[in-house]
């Protein structure tokens, strides 16, 4: 959504007062003939504006050849179509304004179409010709000089046992060094590296890499894709640093981001993504929450950004009593500055020239058309930059802008016959952004966010002041950090408010729902929004339609939750559906458990908890320090007090096991490594878990194939047991975090306790001792999987060995989250039923 907002009928959009129909002035709208200009305007290049994009789109995808064919014919056709329709309106009597009209429009389309085809034939033959993309057909290995255009990405690699995450950088090639010879070019191309040194990078500097030439994907303005090897190394010109420009922005940026470091870690991550689009230490969860509220928005810096950080300019300019030329311009250099700090995005681009228009129609002190301004920024921006036609992000401010500008009025309108007008606009704006862009979100995604208007709604207050305050915070920081850091405080509240938001929306049943994408689900949402037009046309279909509403809700929010709770009354364990990844969670108390591994990412494992009311954890352990059993850490850790966790005494692979004492020495949460026969006891009155380690043993030898087997071989591993309140035993569970068959096998040397339910080591892979799956006599095998992963797990030949020994299994990649509860006197495991991940 945007912030931009409809002028309301008779209103002064330069003045800010209401004025009546019959107002005289330069300013006044009101006149019919002002009117129908404006409506004239509006059509004029409304058609323009639709017929560039889609040109772009199209031959996008096309030879040059093509776009110059296109350019050709219709800048031919141009004169000839005016010619036709002025003749028509001559020929027709009192229809000459018609036919003028008519001639306008179909003239200015062909031209438009003719200007956009040589535009994108120009592009497209400039990146499919020429040394590069001949060397990235042939995939050539080269040493490269190359500009720096955007901010790199990260690119999280999810699975493996070690994190490898990859950064994507846009940049410009300027020096290509093959063995033969140098070429010197100037195409756009998409880096991949990993390493060290990357992050760093600002745009403007120019640095120097080696890598191998890809093609690019078809359809994109890029000469290749270039992979890089090893870290990218400074040239020797001097003016390879960023520019001056570029550094300051950069400054304002860390600025931003060392004075939020006095907040929680969520709003220390969101603030910087909410003010200038810095998301590079949002909390996973929280981009979840927001994707799943439809509040996701708010962290790709668009119009509404703009619009309040250049309202706040103009309420500064005013107080200071500048004469409105001046405070024009302040507000155009105040956007432009705001836009370089914040990186000119898609949706920056269209907000800063539809901002700057309405600014210079506000220092003119003339009225502005807001479709005629949209129309005109899309004119211009598609013409200067092809690719943006097939930019989602570009397309969902549009229709946002759109929306807000066409539907919001007339809504507003109609809710005010019975609410106050403030009222009325405030549910209005947001609905009708949410209507435009619900299109564009069903070709993207085949999603419907059906909590996103109220949640859009009640986070939209807090928006305001937390982008400016923490625009004054990044301006401040280079001055005086502690006086930003006092500014970033109350930014943190306000953000704090979004967040939650954003979480109680997400947490809701049904807040998204899948919906076919592509053409076919934008076919069908047009069919159901002309069905429910004609249902709501009407007084008794409108009453209808709310009492059906009424039931689902009820049915949802009331009797979904009496007929199939979750979790189960009387939980024990719960193997959380995490991907590819374990994490359990044992029942410790009310509101408390103890944890067992966290999955690979935060964000499933904080909403497994989340589910389970879980707030405190009293121990955690995490078997061993591969990514797929610690990764999720942060979830873990996110607004849950955690008493102490047990690791292994194995430290490999060392990268992850650093960061997990790094992330908990950080948290003042205490490691331990324990030793066989540690026992905990947790609960009260109503029945206690008792937590034995029984393995490994502090100083053994590791044994194993490879390094990943020996890390696996080190597991923590434990033996659950539960009692009642009377003091008998209830039942009891293993859990072999991933033993592989060596450790298997000394285990099962040692002697292996019988239990009920056995949690399969190694997500059930094909290394499992059957003598030691047949000593632990379990009636249920609990398989933590991913529905979708590399490694064939679950092994077929474990499935078969686990239903010869009479174990019936349970899988997370079937059955999402799996609850072992009490039954009768004993053991039984409830599945979810659904997948949660």
């Amino acid at each position: 959504m945007t912030g931009a907002r409809p002028i309301r009928p008779g209103s002064n959009p330069v003045s800010g007062g209401d004025r009546g129909p019959d107002d005289s002035g330069p300013d006044s709208v009101g006149s019919d003939g002002r009117v129908a200009a404006v409506r004239r305007l509006s059509a004029v290049l409304v058609a323009p504006a639709v017929a560039v994009w889609l040109t772009a789109l199209v031959l996008l995808g096309c030879p040059a050849a093509a776009g110059a064919w296109v350019a050709t014919t219709s800048a031919l056709a141009a004169p000839v179509a005016w010619a036709a329709c002025r003749r028509w309106a001559r020929s027709e009597a009192g229809r000459s304004a018609r036919g003028t009209a008519l001639a306008r429009v179909s003239a200015g389309v062909l031209v438009c179409v003719a200007a956009a085809s040589a535009v994108v034939a120009f592009k497209v033959h400039s990146v499919r010709t020429g040394p590069v993309p001949d060397l990235a057909a042939r995939g050539v290995t080269v040493t490269a000089e190359a500009v720096i255009t955007d901010d790199p990405r990260i690119r999280q690699r999810r699975g493996g046992v070690t994190r490898r995450d990859s950064v994507v950088v846009e940049a410009r090639l300027v020096v290509v060094d093959t063995p033969e010879t140098r070429f010197r070019v100037d195409v756009p191309v998409v880096m991949f590296g990993s390493g060290p040194g990357w992050t760093e990078l600002l745009p403007s500097q120019r640095i120097r890499i080696r890598g191998r030439l890809a093609p690019a994907d078809p359809g994109e303005l890029t000469a290749a894709l270039m992979l890089v090897r090893g870290p990218p190394q400074q040239p020797d010109s001097p003016d390879a640093g960023p520019s001056l420009i570029q550094r300051g922005a950069g400054a304002l940026r860390a600025g931003l981001r060392e004075a939020s470091d006095v907040l929680s870690p969520d709003q220390r991550g969101l603030l910087p993504g909410l003010v200038v689009g810095d998301v590079s230490r949002m909390d996973d969860q929280v981009r979840r929450d927001l994707k799943t509220a439809g509040l996701s928005h708010l962290t790709a810096v668009s119009g509404s950004n703009l619009a309040i950080i250049a309202g706040a300019a103009l309420l500064i300019t005013r107080w200071a009593g500048l004469p409105l030329p001046v405070r024009a311009a302040l507000a155009i250099a105040v956007m432009i500055g705001f836009a370089v700090v914040a990186r000119p995005s898609p949706s920056v681009l269209r907000a800063l020239v539809m901002g700057s228009v309405a600014a210079v129609a506000l220092g003119t002190g003339r009225s502005r058309d807001g479709v005629a301004a949209l129309s005109a920024t899309v004119l211009a921006l598609i013409l200067v930059n092809p690719g943006l036609a097939r930019e989602y992000g570009f397309a969902l401010s549009v229709a946002a802008t759109g929306g807000i500008l066409v539907l919001a009025p007339r809504w507003r309108d109609r809710l005010a016959r019975r609410m106050p007008v403030l009222v009325a606009e405030a549910l209005a704006v947001p609905t009708a952004a949410q209507a435009a862009v619900t299109p564009v979100l069903v070709l993207m995604a085949g999603t419907l966010d059906l909590v996103a208007i109220p949640a859009n709604l009640l986070a939209e207050p807090a928006v305001a002041p937390a982008t400016v305050l923490g625009f004054a915070a990044a301006l401040v920081a280079p001055i005086s950090m502690p006086l930003a850091q006092l500014l970033v405080r109350p930014a943190g509240l306000a953000v704090g408010w979004i967040i939650g938001v954003a979480e109680r929306a997400a947490a809701l049943p049904f807040a998204t729902v899948s919906w076919p994408g592509g053409l076919p689900g934008v076919a069908l949402l047009a069919s159901a929004a002309v069905l429910g037009w004609f249902v709501l046309r009407r007084p008794t279909g409108r009453r209808i339609a709310i009492a059906v509403v009424i039931g689902a809700l009820v049915t949802v929010l009331v009797v979904r939750r009496v007929a199939a709770p979750w979790p189960p009354p009387g939980w024990l364990l719960v193997a959380c559906d995490v991907g590819q990844g374990d994490a359990l969670a044992m029942s410790a108390g009310p509101g408390e458990a103890v944890v067992v591994d966290t999955g690979p990412d935060p964000g499933p494992a904080d909403r497994c908890l989340r589910d389970l009311g879980v707030r405190k954890v009293p121990l955690m352990v995490l078997t061993h320090p591969h990514l797929d059993h610690v990764g999720g850490l942060a979830g873990v850790l996110r607004g849950r007090a955690v008493g102490a966790a047990v690791v292994s005494p194995g430290r490999v692979p060392e990268g992850e096991a650093a960061r997990v004492s790094r992330d908990l020495r950080e948290r003042g949460i205490p490691e331990w490594v324990v030793t066989p026969g540690t026992r905990w006891r947790f609960g009260g009155s109503d029945g206690t878990l008792e937590l034995t380690v029984l393995a490994p043993g502090d100083g053994e030898a590791r044994q194993g194939p490879g390094e990943g087997a020996i890390a696996n071989n080190a597991s923590v591993v434990l033996v659950a047991r539960w009692s009642g309140a009377a003091g008998n035993v209830i039942g009891s569970a293993l859990l072999a975090g991933d033993l592989e068959t060596e450790a298997q096998d000394a285990l099962l040397r040692q002697g292996v306790p019988r239990v009920d339910v056995l949690k399969v080591a190694h997500h059930g892979s094909s290394r499992q001792d059957p003598g030691f799956l047949a000593a632990t006599g379990a009636r249920a095998a609990l398989i933590s999987v991913g529905a979708t992963n590399d490694y064939g797990h679950p092994a077929p030949l474990t499935m078969r060995r686990l239903a010869w020994l009479g174990m019936r299994a349970y899988r997370t990649d079937l059955s999402g989250d799996l609850a072992v509860v009490e039954s009768g006197g004993r053991l039984a495991v409830v599945p979810r039923g659904h997948r949660t991940t």
